[in-house]
């Protein structure tokens, strides 16, 4: 009787225990970036979300013409990914497969900066300046084809449909962007050919080194190509000039310096970022 007393007194014990771990572990969503230690982030994949403001976020944030403005600290985060994939019947028409991202915790883009600019028309114009704005980033299909693209938006510029006084939950901005090269230029393939060093064709067909069949995998090209992206806001918060909302891309995929077609990849996820005046 003795002994199972005891043992409910330890089974009590460490049902408590659990419960203020899970206590503990419920607050810290409370926590505050800020306060956090690089070992609290570290393998944690936090570095690579983005913040999100409450569902009650209903503000607006007014932009005056004449007035200087940037978004700041603007943060992609990436959450679905889709390749356009030909039908294999010619009556049906090609559609976007989503697949699984293989990068880990390195597919977010953020720290990036732009203007706001207030057109004659009355609409926004929001430019993409600099930043941490790509990231390589490989994208796995049901059939196990693997997609490497360059995820970006670098030199984005995007305008508002309508002409609007304020930033709020109905702004979209909508525009392209440019994609670089997902390789360098001095990259070199799995036959030892790049564009600036390596050699020109396949040392093994020295032969065929002019045969059309081989022609775009030996003469690459280092090419920028362009994408487009939609920014919809949903969340504004007034007092501290904060936005946040959701993205959609779609860009051209690698190429592998010219040797492959490229193909069409969507990527949608959500985005945050800070309104400020320079006024």
């Amino acid at each position: 009787m003795k002994l199972t007393m005891r043992y409910r007194t330890i089974i009590a014990s460490f049902l408590a225990l659990c419960l203020s771990v899970l206590t503990a572990c419920s607050d810290s969503t409370d926590v505050s970036r800020s306060e956090l230690t690089y070992d609290d982030i570290l393998n944690t994949g936090i570095a690579n979300t983005c913040l999100e403001l409450p569902e009650s976020s209903r503000g607006t944030i007014n932009i005056e013409p004449g007035k200087s403005y940037t978004i700041q600290d603007l943060c992609l985060e990436p959450r679905e990914y889709f390749v356009k994939e030909e039908p294999v019947s010619k009556r049906q028409k090609a559609e976007f497969i989503e697949g699984k991202l293989l990068t880990r915790y390195t597919s977010s883009l953020d720290q990036i900066q732009g203007t706001i600019d207030s057109n004659e028309d009355g609409t926004l114009t929001f430019t993409e300046i600099d930043g941490i704005d790509f990231q390589p980033a490989t994208v796995l299909l049901p059939g196990g084809k693997e997609v490497p693209f360059l995820f970006t938006i670098k030199q984005y510029i995007g305008t508002t449909q309508f002409k609007a006084d304020s930033i709020n939950t109905s702004t979209d901005f909508e525009g392209e962007f440019n994609v670089p090269s997902y390789r360098g230029q001095v990259f070199l393939d799995p036959k030892g050919r790049s564009l600036a060093s390596g050699y020109d064709n396949a040392v093994a067909l020295p032969g065929r080194a002019d045969d059309p069949q081989f022609a775009k995998a030996n003469v690459k090209e280092f090419v920028s190509r362009k994408g487009k992206m939609s920014l919809n806001v949903t969340k504004v918060d007034g007092e501290t000039g904060e936005i946040a909302g959701v993205f959609e891309s779609e860009q051209p995929s690698a190429t592998d310096l010219g040797a492959e077609e490229p193909e069409e990849v969507k990527v949608r996820g959500i985005f945050y970022g800070r309104v400020e005046s320079n006024a």
